[in-house]
C-alpha cells in the first residue's frame, strides 16, 4: 500500500460525520461535564447510536490498509472535547490490547462486553500504569500466579481510564518477575470481581469528563480462561524468553511495542485539541479590533499563529506516516510513533497557550473554552509516555541506526522492472532525453512535439 495523502470517499465521509458529532453533540455539553467532572453517559449513548461506540467500528478502522481512518476520526472527535473523547474511545484501547493478545474465541467473548448496546452501555479499561512505574512498563510490580486452574492477581494500578467502573479490565501483570518485561501477560478481570478495589477517582487538572482511577488488586481470583492467549502460548513465550536470557539476546517488550503502535492515535487526539485552539484564536484575532484594525494585522499576533499552523501540519504528517507504518507493517526503526506523539502533544500545549495569550484576559476565564483546552492538552505530554520518554525512545532508536540513511532510502521499492529501468530520474531515461534534445533540429516538428508531451510533467487538473 503506497503512502497517499488523499482520503478515500469513505474516509472523507467519516471525517464529516465525526466532525458533525463533535460540533453538535460533544461541544455543547463539554463545559458542563468538565466543570462537574461527571461521566458523559448520554454522549456515549449518542455515540453508540451514531456507530462510534462499537467493537466492530474500531476493528474496521484498525484494519484500514491506509492506516488513516483511525487518526482522522480521532482528530475530529477530540476537536470537540478531549475529556469526552477519552470516555468514548477508552474501551478501544482495551480492545486493541485484547486484539493483540487474545485467541479468536476470547476476542468474540470479550469484545462485545467492552462496549455494550445503546440501552445497555458497557465500559472497558486498560490497566498497565503503576504508582512506582509510570512510563516504565518494564518495572511493573503487579503479579499473577497460578492456583490450580485459576490465576491470583495482586498489585496496585494508577491513572487507569474507566478503572473500577469498567465491565472489563485488561490487566498487565508479571507471571515470572525474574524475566522482567518478558515475563508479563495480559488478563481479563471483570468488574465487580472480589478483591478488585476502586481506591479513588482521581481529581485531574484537565480531561475531567473522563473517569481516571487508582486501583488495587488484593488476591483477585480469575479463571484460567481469562489469561489472554491461553496457557500454551504463555509457556511458549516464557520458554523463549528464558532461552534468550541464557544466550544474552535482548528482547523487546510486547507492551512497549503495543505502546509504540498506539502512540500515533494519541498524537491524533492531541492534534484535535491543537487545531481547535488555533482555529478559535485565529477567529478571535480576526474579529477583535485594537487601535483601529483587527489584531491579526499585528505581526506579534499573526506570526506565532503562523508558526503553530506549520507545526500542526508537520505533526499531522508525522502522525499519518506512523499510522500508515503501523497498518502496513513497516517497522518503527527510528521511533516514528514516538516522533508523532512528541510533535503533536507539544504543539497542542503550545497552541492552547498561544490561544490564551492571543485572547488576553478573555482566554483566562471560562467564558471561552481555550482555558479548558489548555488544561486538557497538558495531559498529552504525560500519558502514554512522557515527552522525555519519547525522546529516550527516539534517541535510542537513532543510536541503533548508527547514522543510517532515512526510512524512505532503506525501504524496498515497489514497482515494475520497466519503471526501474526507464522511470523518472533513471540514467537510461535521462540519456534518451539528452539525445532527443541534441537532435531536435533534425527531428520533424510533429515528432518532437509528441516527445515533449511524453517528457512534460503530468497535468495538475
Amino acid at each position: 500500500m503506497a503512502f497517499d495523502l488523499t482520503l478515500t470517499p469513505a474516509q472523507h465521509e467519516l471525517v464529516g460525520r465525526a466532525h458533525d458529532f463533535a460540533a453538535n453533540v460533544v461541544r455543547p455539553v463539554a463545559q458542563h461535564y468538565d466543570k462537574e467532572q461527571e461521566f458523559p453517559w448520554p454522549v456515549l449513548q449518542e455515540a453508540t447510536r451514531a456507530g462510534f461506540y462499537s467493537p466492530l467500528f474500531y476493528r474496521d478502522l484498525i484494519g484500514d490498509p491506509t492506516g488513516l481512518s483511525l487518526p482522522v476520526f480521532m482528530e475530529e472527535l477530540f476537536w470537540g472535547c478531549a475529556g469526552i473523547g477519552l470516555a468514548v474511545v477508552m474501551p478501544a484501547l482495551a480492545l486493541s490490547a485484547i486484539g493483540q493478545a487474545a485467541t479468536p474465541e476470547q476476542m468474540l467473548e470479550w469484545a462485545p462486553q467492552c462496549f455494550g448496546t445503546p440501552d445497555d452501555l458497557k465500559l472497558a479499561a486498560l490497566a498497565i500504569s503503576e504508582p512506582e512505574g509510570g512510563s516504565d512498563v518494564r518495572n511493573l510490580r503487579t503479579t499473577a500466579r497460578q492456583d490450580g486452574d485459576d490465576w491470583i492477581i495482586d498489585g496496585h494500578k494508577m491513572w487507569i481510564g474507566n478503572g473500577g467502573i469498567a465491565d472489563v479490565h485488561v490487566v498487565n501483570a508479571n507471571v515470572d518477575p525474574e524475566l522482567g518485561h518478558k515475563g508479563q501477560a495480559l488478563f481479563i478481570v471483570p468488574g465487580g470481581t472480589p478483591g478488585l478495589e476502586l481506591v479513588r477517582k482521581l481529581d485531574k487538572l484537565g480531561c475531567r469528563a473522563s473517569h481516571t482511577a487508582e486501583l488495587k488488586f488484593d488476591s483477585v481470583r480469575i479463571p484460567g480462561a481469562n489469561l489472554l492467549g491461553g496457557l500454551d502460548k504463555l509457556e511458549h513465550k516464557l520458554a523463549k524468553a528464558r532461552e534468550a536470557e541464557k544466550t544474552g539476546i535482548r528482547g523487546r517488550s510486547a507492551t512497549l511495542g503495543a505502546l509504540e503502535q498506539t502512540r500515533p492515535m494519541v498524537a491524533a487526539q492531541a492534534l484535535g485539541i491543537a487545531r481547535a485552539s488555533l482555529e478559535y484564536a485565529t477567529k478571535y484575532a480576526n474579529e477583535r479590533e485594537a487601535f483601529g484594525s483587527p489584531i491579526i494585522d499585528n505581526q506579534g499576533i499573526a506570526f506565532p499563529l503562523a508558526d503553530l499552523a506549520m507545526r500542526i501540519d508537520a505533526a499531522r504528517l508525522l502522525t499519518w506516516r506512523a499510522s500508515w507504518m503501523a497498518a502496513t507493517g513497516v517497522a518503527f526503526e527510528r521511533g516514528e510513533g514516538s516522533m508523532a506523539k512528541l510533535a503533536a502533544t507539544e504543539v497542542a500545549v503550545a497552541s492552547t497557550e498561544r490561544a490564551i495569550q492571543t485572547m488576553g484576559g478573555w482566554g483566562y476565564i471560562t467564558d471561552h473554552p481555550v482555558e479548558k483546552w489548555y488544561r486538557d492538552a497538558k495531559l498529552y505530554t504525560i500519558f502514554e509516555g512522557t515527552s522525555e520518554i519519547q525522546r529516550v525512545v527516539i534517541s535510542n532508536a537513532i543510536a541503533q541506526q548508527d547514522g543510517a540513511p532515512p526510512l524512505h532510502v532503506q525501504m524496498d521499492a515497489e514497482g515494475s522492472a520497466l519503471n526501474k529501468a526507464f522511470g523518472r530520474g533513471t540514467e537510461t531515461r535521462t540519456k534518451v532525453m539528452d539525445k532527443a534534445m541534441a537532435a531536435k533540429d533534425k527531428v520533424p516538428e510533429p515528432v518532437l512535439r509528441g516527445a515533449m508531451k511524453f517528457l512534460q510533467p503530468p497535468s495538475r487538473k
